[in-house]
């Protein structure tokens, strides 16, 4: 069994300058692993680079899967998901996806509750999806028991998080940057902080956008992290 940034009491950082690509079973298709708990059939949350043409065959996914287009054009069951699409599919669930062109996509196995049914599928380019203050913008895209996913685009010197994190939390920068007190995170840094703990991030000049998903790291809402 592969164990990678499995215990979730601590913190994880993972950086653009420690990517590592490693080939999975189907031609053209790469990723890069960020934590994992299994072999093949893995609780897993990776990074996967699909190079043009390139596919899986159809397969289903106990604990379900979330996705996150980050560039180029998905496709799955024969639809098409360019870049800031959300796709969220529940335990049970099957697809058969593939790119025509080539794409990167930010991916979570086996971390759905399995009360969840209803697939969910957003469009986060879509202005009407974000609301809030210049400040700090939120496009929601997942509300539960035991976690709540969103992107966030904060302006700069706003602190992503001002109180302690009760749940726990994730995120992956998509733009800009961000800067703690050991330094600074640039865009495709991923961050993954234990309940309790209390970072402090803070936009640059630049601004942030990122995914943040909360509240799901606590052993009483910890999914999938027994195999």
């Amino acid at each position: 069994m592969m164990l990678l940034n499995s215990d979730f009491s601590q913190r994880a950082i993972v950086t653009p300058d420690d990517y590592q690509w490693i080939p999975s079973p189907q031609p053209g298709v790469e990723r890069l692993m960020l934590d994992r708990i299994g072999r093949e059939q893995a609780r897993a949350t990776s990074l996967v680079r699909y190079a043009p043409g390139s596919k899986f065959p159809a397969h289903s996914h106990p604990g379900g899967e979330e996705i996150l287009v980050l560039d180029g054009i998905f496709t799955e069951n024969g639809v098409d998901y360019p870049a800031g699409r959300y796709l969220r599919s529940p335990d049970g669930s099957s697809h058969q996806p593939s790119s025509r062109d080539g794409t990167t996509i930010f991916v979570k196995l086996r971390q759905m509750s399995a009360d969840e049914r209803q697939p969910v599928r957003i469009n986060t380019q879509e202005a009407a999806n974000w609301h809030g203050q210049p400040q700090r913008q939120v496009c929601p895209l997942f509300s539960g028991a035991s976690e709540t996913v969103q992107l966030q685009k904060l302006a700069p010197g706003e602190r992503i998080f001002c109180a302690p994190l009760v749940g726990g939390a994730e995120l992956i920068l998509l733009q800009g940057e961000i800067r703690a007190p050991e330094g600074r995170y640039e865009s495709g840094s991923w961050l993954r902080f234990p309940p309790g703990d209390m970072p402090a991030l803070i936009a640059t000049a630049s601004g942030a956008l990122f995914y943040l998903k909360t509240g799901h790291l606590s052993p009483t809402t910890l999914t999938g992290a027994t195999l």
